[in-house]
């Protein structure tokens, strides 16, 4: 399928900002009009089209570093979308504030789940694994949606309330990685402030946080 691709002329960046901008376009507007099972396929369609671009990359040899960044990104981008979509749904469409907190917990908590093992990667530490990974995600509030959708109310709830459990417990077992990274508590060198004037110290200045 990833050369099948390569030769139409599509690369992986492309197949990113297109599977993204799909399945955005999708959750707003087709979640918070009620259509849940149709959001649903469609959302799914597009994030399956969307990890073709890892199978275009290895077809071509390998992929860049932009296209990482760029395909974080964008996934960041979508998941943020799903949620709010489903956030307008359950506050206009249900009527529930408890569907809408779990809702904003999984909103809140799958970007601070990706973010931190960001953020600890860039600092040369670790913080994989945890029990919400995006593809748990992506399939727990998938189903809850469609099943919903297909005339089972109460799935969603179980759904989001599963998920944002789970995700908060994620972030804890991602900082407790990054606690437990070799080198993740020895003690940083502080950065010299800049002179304001050449020769003389800044007594204004403070050391870069």
């Amino acid at each position: 399928m990833g050369k099948a691709l390569v030769k139409t002329g599509l690369t992986p960046d492309s197949v990113t900002v297109i599977g993204t901008v799909a399945s955005v376009a999708g959750a707003v507007t087709l979640f918070p009009s009620g259509h849940l099972f149709w959001g649903t396929m469609f959302i799914w369609f597009f994030v399956m089209f969307d990890m073709l671009d890892g199978a275009m990359a290895r077809a071509r040899g390998g992929g860049t570093r932009y296209g990482a960044v760029l395909d974080a990104t964008c996934d960041r981008v979508a998941d943020g979308a799903i949620f709010a979509g489903l956030a307008w749904w359950a506050v206009y469409h249900e009527n529930s504030k408890w569907l809408l907190v779990a809702t904003l917990i999984c909103l809140v908590t799958s970007q601070v789940i990706s973010y931190a093992k960001a953020r600890a990667e860039a600092s040369g530490l670790t913080a994989d694994g945890g029990w919400i990974e995006r593809p748990d995600r992506l399939i727990i509030v998938l189903v809850g949606s469609g099943l919903t959708g297909m005339g089972l109310p109460w799935a969603i709830h179980i759904a989001m309330w599963v998920l944002a459990a789970g995700s908060i417990v994620t972030v804890f077992q991602r900082v407790l990685a990054v606690r437990n990274s070799p080198g993740a508590r020895e003690l940083l060198p502080i950065a010299p402030a800049a002179s304001t004037v050449e020769g003389a110290p800044d007594t204004d200045g403070e050391a870069e946080k």
